[in-house]
């Protein structure tokens, strides 16, 4: 009968309870691109059937809004001004008001815990969500430009631009909106921040600049859907300024960078608490 020494027992037991303490290695987080992709599949399916009728609801809403604005404005650079702000006030509506109810109750009711165990990029979730939101809004924004063309007399020739307008304004709107979800303490203030935001919108987006008190055309400058409202506003003109377009559309990107970097910091943090 053979012995075994005592310290070779010991190591052996030793190293069999190291090999039970070193923890499995994780597997490697998704790829930016792919987990974008995927949140925004799965956000654009999720609020289809819930997000559609709102949709109505925001085009009827900017419709009638020219319908009005159609007795008191004739022609000229306020009938550009409001064409231009009813259609941008569909991106905001959407990508602005709903996105920050729905992050105010993600928060709210611990929907952001399920996301945080993803192996997905925050900024991946923030941005596929404000890109599905924003993608409701082509629509609407289109129709609200052809009818507002047709009640003010304006020509259609340069609506493409519509395709820089609406995701860079939709960009900028949903990142602030995210922010505000994700800011607010309570869902009911996230709502209340977002329906805020969007009346902002639309007093200042919607009525002409040159009818606005001096504060007010300050406060214009600084709400982000301004610069989509003017870009488009100037191509409905004869001779459009192109490059007055572009600088537009730069402000408006510089804006949408800024709020989605903000979004992303918020999420970050409503995550971690």
């Amino acid at each position: 009968m053979s012995a075994v020494p005592l310290e070779t027992v010991i190591r052996a037991e030793d190293d069999r309870a190291a090999a039970v303490d070193v923890a499995a290695p994780l597997g490697p987080r998704a790829r930016m691109l792919p987990a974008l992709a995927a949140v925004y599949r799965a956000q654009l399916s999720r609020a289809r059937v819930a997000r559609i009728p709102l949709l109505f609801v925001a085009t009827f809403q900017s419709v009638g809004i020219m319908i009005l604005m159609r007795g008191v404005v004739d022609g000229g650079g306020e009938a550009r001004a409001v064409v231009a702000g009813s259609s941008v006030l569909v991106v905001a509506f959407v990508a602005l008001n709903l996105l920050a109810q729905y992050f105010g109750q993600l928060r709210g009711d611990g929907g952001l815990d399920h996301y945080a165990t993803l192996p997905v990029p925050p900024a991946a979730v923030v941005l596929g969500a404000a890109a599905a939101y924003a993608s409701f809004t082509v629509p609407g924004t289109i129709v609200t430009a052809v009818v507002g063309c047709g009640l003010f007399g304006l020509p259609l020739t340069h609506l493409w631009v519509l395709a820089a307008v609406i995701p860079l304004a939709g960009a900028a709107l949903a990142g602030l909106g995210a922010a505000l979800g994700l800011l607010a303490p309570r869902p009911e203030l996230a709502t209340l921040l977002g329906q805020m935001g969007m009346s902002a919108a639309l007093l200042l987006g919607v009525l002409p600049a040159e009818r606005m008190p001096g504060l007010l055309q300050y406060a214009r400058d600084l709400l982000p859907s301004t610069y989509g409202v003017e870009a488009l506003a100037r191509t409905f003109s004869g001779d459009p300024d192109w490059g007055v377009v572009l600088l537009d559309l730069g402000v408006c990107a510089a804006v949408g960078v800024v709020s989605l970097t903000v979004a992303t910091w918020a999420y970050r943090r409503a995550a971690v608490r």
